[in-house]
This record gives structure tokens, C-alpha cells and sequence, in this order.
């Protein structure tokens, strides 16, 4: 799941409205923020799978750190914890908190089973990946719900706001499609190395196209 996550932190924004983009982005793909410095540190192991199908070329071996179900839940409450206590903001802390967890809980549809329950736990997954053409409509379904709701719920103040916006969507988009044809990376350290200056960029983007919307009245 990619795109997924991005659905569902656009449309927390309804939850909270205070709350910034890059905030509600950076819980709800928390655990794949965490995952390649884990996995650059030694901590968690993964396999790249030359010529392997869409959504087949990683072969997780092991991430209880995580992605273990009892740990997200963990960093969840520690997320959410830590904005509640910075901010103040009660519904923004709750969404965040929810937001780390939900992530869990999408990769459970798709992901083969190797997502543990808890470290050196029985590890699940539903495996919607098998079938390619059926895990992007779910994404996208997901994703365009959540746009519209984010849509709904902000209005445009500056230029950023809309053509920030619509750039922040097509950067998803295009990664997303990318990560669909492209093959494995040559190596794991691109590959983590790749994945947090892509993170980067995109809480970047997703805070400065933000900053130029605003909550629609009620």
C-alpha cells in the first residue's frame, strides 16, 4: 500500500482541520518513515526480488521494530502523545495516533503474510498484491476518496494551494506508478537510502502546499 496512506491522512484533515498535511502524512506512513533507517542500521532485513511481479519485488524478511501490529500500536500512542503534548491539540493527536496505526492496518489487506503481530509473533497478511489490477483500484479508490474529502474540507488561499496541491498529487501519482513498473533497486542501501530523501521531499511539499489552504467554513 502507498498512495492508500496518502488517502487517508488527506482525509483526516476533516478531523483536523488544524493540523497540518505534512503532520497527518508523516503518521500515516510513520512505520515507512522508521523502515529504512532501520533497515540501513542492520535492524530489520529485507530481499530484493530481481524480475519478481508488481508489489513482489520486496521480500520482507523481518521488521517487528516496525511493523509488528503490538508496536505500531505502540508508536502510535507515542505519536499522537508527543503532538498532544507539543501542540495542544487534542483532535490532532488523536487523528495522528490513529493515522500511525491505520497504516498497520491497510499493509494487512495487501501484504503477503509477513507482518508480524508482535516481535517473533505469528505473522499475517492478506495478499491482496497477488493480484495486481485489484490492489491499485482499492489505492486509488482510497486515495481519490481521500482527496475529495480533503478537497471538501480546505479551500485554496495562495497559488500554492492549488498548483502546490495539484503538483503534491501528481508527485504521488507518478511515484506511485513508478514503484508499480519499475524493478527492484540495485541494492538495499539505495533502496533506504532512496526512500528517505523521497520521504523528505514529499512531507516537504505536502507542508508548503498545505500552508496555502485553508479550512472551509461550516
Amino acid at each position: 500500500m502507498f498512495i492508500g496512506h496518502f488517502g487517508v491522512a488527506l482525509a483526516a484533515k476533516r478531523m483536523a482541520p488544524r493540523t497540518s498535511l505534512a503532520t497527518l502524512v508523516a503518521a500515516s506512513t510513520f512505520i515507512d518513515l522508521l523502515w529504512p533507517i532501520l533497515l540501513l542500521l542492520g535492524a530489520e532485513r529485507v530481499r530484493l526480488v530481481e524480475g519478481g511481479a508488481p508489489f513482489m519485488r520486496l521480500d520482507f524478511e523481518s521488521y517487528p521494530i516496525s511493523h509488528s501490529a503490538l508496536l505500531v500500536v505502540a508508536w502510535g500512542l507515542i505519536f499522537g502523545a508527543l503532538y498532544q503534548w507539543r501542540t495542544g491539540y487534542r483532535a490532532g493527536a488523536v487523528a495522528a495516533a490513529a493515522l500511525v496505526v491505520s497504516h498497520w492496518v491497510l499493509d494487512l489487506a495487501t501484504h503477503l503474510p509477513d507482518l508480524p503481530l508482535w516481535p517473533g509473533g505469528p505473522k499475517v497478511g492478506l495478499g491482496l498484491w497477488r493480484s495486481p489490477a485489484t490492489a491499485i483500484t482499492v489505492e486509488a479508490a482510497i486515495f481519490l476518496a481521500g482527496t475529495a474529502i480533503y478537497l471538501a474540507a480546505t479551500r485554496a488561499r495562495s497559488a500554492a494551494g492549488t498548483w502546490g496541491f495539484a503538483g503534491f498529487l501528481v508527485l504521488l501519482l507518478v511515484t506511485y506508478g513508478a514503484s508499480v513498473v519499475s524493478p527492484a533497486p540495485p541494492s538495499v542501501t539505495v533502496l533506504g537510502v532512496s526512500a528517505i530523501v523521497g520521504s523528505a521531499l514529499t512531507l516537504a511539499w505536502a507542508a508548503w502546499s498545505d500552508h496555502g489552504r485553508e479550512p472551509r467554513p461550516r
